[in-house]
């Protein structure tokens, strides 16, 4: 009688709402998304369920249309409901935020009316601290501190901007206001030692402030916002996976499989930084 032996995977990163796994191949990982929601101002979290699917699906999605304006992405396949194959990256101890409209900490911080449009958008940077603990830092403390170099920060920069426009554009196009987003990058070193930097992560409703265009009114931390802004997306179908409060993981199953063929292809050329890879502790 044959006996089945389960794998067991090793988990590279555990955090809140998702885990990374090694994968098959050292290059990759596998990324899974999980329902539990993003702890608040000292709250605990408690399970959403669904999210982890709905972020997944919206990730992947959001990721493969920022491939298609030439930003790379780690992002390859979704592999099922919950998990999605990615490339393996050096995260950089620094992350940055877009906001468009005053909301969060930015209010609390310069005393700004919630909801007030910012004359241009503002990028911060973070440091990253720990797993979900950041602490707003200038880019004088990154050069410094060595987090990034001048060309890092410079890519960081024209990343921000040009992924702010195109999502600006495509949650406008489905009633959204994209009032603030926070994305990460990581560095993958070519064979000849090009350094090129990808964005990592997710992008996803965790990691954005989103609010409905006509009304102002925020997309809460509820699964009917995680689904309403899948639906609108035209990823799931419009009567959801989540009715009556239960996930119908029959449905969700179905769901055709999102890839990053750009990033599948062999004869796709991106943009290196340097020929030199950067190291803590070195200047270029």
């Amino acid at each position: 009688m044959a006996v089945m032996i389960k794998l067991r995977r090793s988990k590279l990163v555990a955090g809140t709402t998702k885990t990374l796994f090694e994968a098959s191949e050292p290059e990759k990982a596998i990324l899974s998304f999980d329902d539990m929601s993003r702890p608040l101002k000292g709250k605990k979290t408690a399970p959403i369920s669904g999210k982890g699917i709905l972020n997944n699906r919206i990730s992947a999605h959001l990721m493969t249309c920022l491939e298609s304006i030439g930003l790379p992405t780690h992002f390859l396949r979704s592999l099922n409901m919950r998990e999605q194959e990615v490339k393996k990256l050096e995260p950089l101890d620094v992350a940055f935020r877009v906001r468009n409209v005053a909301a969060g900490s930015l209010s609390d911080r310069l005393g700004i009316e919630p909801g007030t449009i910012l004359p241009r958008p503002i990028i911060e940077f973070y440091y990253k601290k720990g797993q979900g603990d950041y602490s707003l830092v200038t880019e004088d403390h990154i050069s410094a501190f060595q987090w990034a170099d001048m060309f890092e920060m410079e890519e960081m920069i024209t990343v921000a901007y040009r992924a702010n426009d195109f999502l600006n554009g495509l949650f406008t196009g489905i009633g959204v206001r994209l009032v603030d987003f926070q994305m990460e990058v990581g560095r993958l070193y070519g064979e000849y030692g090009e350094l090129y930097l990808m964005i990592m992560d997710e992008l996803s409703p965790d990691s954005m402030r989103l609010w409905d265009l006509k009304t102002n009114e925020p997309f809460a931390n509820t699964i009917q916002s995680y689904q309403e802004i899948a639906v609108r997306l035209g990823i799931i179908p419009r009567e959801g996976i989540v009715q009556g409060g239960d996930l119908d993981e029959s449905l969700a199953e179905k769901l055709e499989r999102i890839e990053n063929i750009l990033a599948n292809d062999d004869t796709r050329k991106i943009r290196p930084l340097t020929k030199t890879p950067f190291k803590k502790g070195t200047t270029r």
